[in-house]
């Protein structure tokens, strides 16, 4: 394979790779507004298009496997072929997170409105938006966003502590609504697994720009402010 054929080769599995993940992005998009209008139509669509991201997930495993063993590429051609593996993994993920949410909507279809203690809309758009910024850091080989990523981790965190607390009083106090309480409580963890997803696609975005293993950041963090704290 000349080096000509190979760039080729990586310019190929990366278009495949933001199908992909224009598919994913879609599909949480389609979840959330399945969940806000209740219209089981639109949980039809994310059904479809889980299928559709299972078959390219597959293609593109494939494709870089083939990569990885006829060429033996270094450096960052290596790195790039690594992170496009681990991404795939997790747009595959966000998929599953996105059938998951218009699951719990289905579940609601025949239960009666309820007003509940959470914003599931604004949680859905800020991990909406962590997943289209991760892949924006990825198509244009950003650094500083895929970190920008990461920070906005600790929001989608918090707003799910938050359901969880609310949520669950509400099943201690309302058992006419835990039904509903319940099913909100399992989309926002949903959304707080697309947003650890996202934040692995930026972290696999500066692992093949920079060579930089910045998995598990925060605990990182976290120990450095403890150590300033007992000094």
């Amino acid at each position: 394979m000349t080096r000509i054929r190979f760039q080729q080769s990586l310019d190929e599995l990366k278009e495949k790779l933001l199908v992909m993940a224009g598919l994913a992005e879609q599909s949480i998009q389609r979840a959330i507004e399945a969940y806000r209008v209740r219209d089981l139509s639109i949980c039809d669509l994310v059904s479809r298009s889980e299928n559709a991201i299972n078959r390219m997930e597959r293609e593109i495993d494939q494709a870089a496997l083939d990569m990885l063993a006829m060429e033996q590429p270094m450096a960052i051609d290596l790195r790039f072929i690594l992170s496009v593996i681990k991404i795939n993994a997790d747009l595959e993920r966000v998929g599953d997170a996105a059938k998951g949410i218009s699951d719990r909507v289905r579940n609601m279809e025949q239960m009666p409105s309820a007003e509940l203690p959470v914003d599931i809309p604004r949680m859905a758009k800020l991990a909406a938006e962590m997943v289209r910024k991760s892949l924006q850091s990825f198509i244009e080989g950003d650094t500083e966003l895929a970190h920008a990523v990461l920070t906005m981790d600790d929001a989608v965190d918090g707003m799910n502590r938050a359901a969880y607390k609310a949520l669950t009083k509400v099943m201690e106090e309302q058992c006419q609504i835990a039904p509903q309480a319940l099913n909100a409580l399992m989309i926002c963890r949903a959304l707080e697994r697309v947003a650890d997803h996202a934040t692995n696609i930026a972290e696999d975005v500066i692992f093949w720009v920079q060579g930089a293993d910045v998995r598990h950041h925060k605990s990182l963090q976290a120990q450095k402010a403890e150590k300033s704290a007992g000094e």
